[in-house]
C-alpha cells in the first residue's frame, strides 16, 4: 500500500469513530422495552382490529323487496 492509501483508510477509521462516539447509545434491555410498549399500543396482531376498519370482516348484506310494474315481488340482494 502507498502512504496516501494509508492515510486515506486512517481517515475513514477516525471519521467512523467521531460518529460512533456522537450517537446516542442505550441499553439492549432498554431498547427492548421500549420496543415491547410500542408494539404493545400498535400492533393489530396483538391488540385486534376493530370490525368498523377492518377491510376482511364480512359485509353487510343489503336487502328489500321490490315491486314490478306486473305486480310481481321480487327479492334483491345486493
Amino acid at each position: 500500500m502507498s502512504g496516501f492509501s494509508i492515510v486515506m483508510a486512517m481517515r475513514k477509521v477516525v471519521q467512523k469513530l467521531w460518529l460512533e462516539a456522537w450517537l446516542n447509545h442505550m441499553k439492549v434491555s432498554q431498547a427492548a422495552a421500549d420496543l415491547k410498549h410500542l408494539s404493545a399500543e400498535h400492533d393489530p396482531l396483538l391488540t385486534g382490529v376493530s370490525s368498523s376498519t377492518n377491510p376482511f370482516s364480512p359485509q353487510k348484506v343489503c336487502s328489500f323487496f321490490y315491486q314490478h310494474g306486473d305486480g310481481q315481488k321480487y327479492f334483491l340482494r345486493r
